[in-house]
């Protein structure tokens, strides 16, 4: 059973999701989507930075790091267990 959807932002570190959708378009879109950001694919948040901005994520074996406003942008459903 899926949980509910929410913004990659809300999770916490140590948290895991799995991308469901990304909301933005263009340049920002076809970025994420070269990093590795396409439904279906597990999310790990790794640490925050002391000032909240930006999170590191854990992303098909590579950590990138993304501001807030972006990662506001992605959709997940948490992961558990």
């Amino acid at each position: 059973m899926k949980s509910e959807q929410e913004p990659l932002s809300t999770l916490a570190v140590g948290a895991v999701g799995r991308i469901e959708s990304i909301k933005v378009n263009g340049f920002t879109r076809r970025r994420l989507l070269d990093l590795g950001f396409v439904p279906g694919t597990k999310i790990e948040v790794l640490r925050r930075s002391p000032a909240g901005d930006p999170t590191a994520y854990y992303i098909r074996g590579a950590t990138i790091a993304l501001r807030k406003d972006v990662a506001n942008e992605i959709i997940i459903y948490k992961v558990h267990g």
